[in-house]
């Protein structure tokens, strides 16, 4: 028998979480979204040959509390059900200032580190132990085109396919794919398997003790 090919999903975080609320705000039905199992959710496009080795979510937790008890509880709730298969990587957030152009005064804004570096790190290391067959990027951001094209060009047998979050498009990895015979997923044309994906409003971990309960806003 052949064996299954094993495949990973690496996610942007920030990238897929915003690319959702964009969405959410011009159809209020990707509401629904949110509070998803996201293994359950990406296992939903793999084929009867293909075996789901692990989702692999980058991210920070935001320097807001409220929207990092929210965060916590869409992590945690996915660990809770997941185990091994749902993995945490985590980068950091930091204050940047930005000078207004018309006051001359500075703009506090968070901007996340060390996301993109986590991810192309991971994705290549996957390939190069032989951990993956099939890596799957969630995400669309341009600055992940370098690990893709050296996972292309130094890393035999490994194939790579590219989802975008909602709203969002990169058309230099939709190129990329097109030339390497790759796969482009847009997931705003999947709101189906979203809301399939859909958690409990209270997930339980009982091993930890401990209930995950969905943010009263994403209800």
């Amino acid at each position: 028998m052949n064996q299954k090919q094993r495949v990973t999903f690496y996610v942007d975080g920030f990238n897929f979480y915003y690319g959702l609320k964009a969405k959410m705000g011009v159809d209020n039905q990707w509401k629904q979204a949110y509070w998803i199992d996201v293994v359950k959710l990406f296992q939903s496009f793999l084929s009867d040959q293909q075996e789901l080795v692990k989702v692999i979510y980058f991210t920070a937790s935001p320097l807001n509390r409220h929207k990092s008890s929210r965060q916590s509880a869409f992590l945690n709730a996915n660990k809770a059900i997941n185990g091994e298969k749902f993995e945490v990587v985590r980068g950091r957030y930091i204050q940047k200032q930005i000078p207004c152009p018309y006051c001359k005064h500075s703009i506090p804004r968070p901007e996340e580190k060390k996301t993109d570096v986590n991810i192309s790190v991971r994705m290549v290391g996957d390939c190069v132990q032989n951990k993956t067959d099939i890596v799957v990027l969630v995400s669309a951001d341009s600055d992940l085109l370098p690990p893709i094209e050296f996972i292309q060009t130094s890393c035999q047998g490994k194939k790579i396919r590219a989802y975008f979050p909602p709203t969002i498009f990169c058309s230099d990895i939709s190129q990329n794919m097109q030339t390497h015979k790759g796969k482009v997923v847009k997931l705003e044309n999947n709101l189906n398997k979203f809301i399939l994906a859909k958690m409990p409003d209270t997930v339980e971990d009982c091993k930890a003790g401990k209930k995950y309960t969905i943010p009263t806003e994403w209800k």
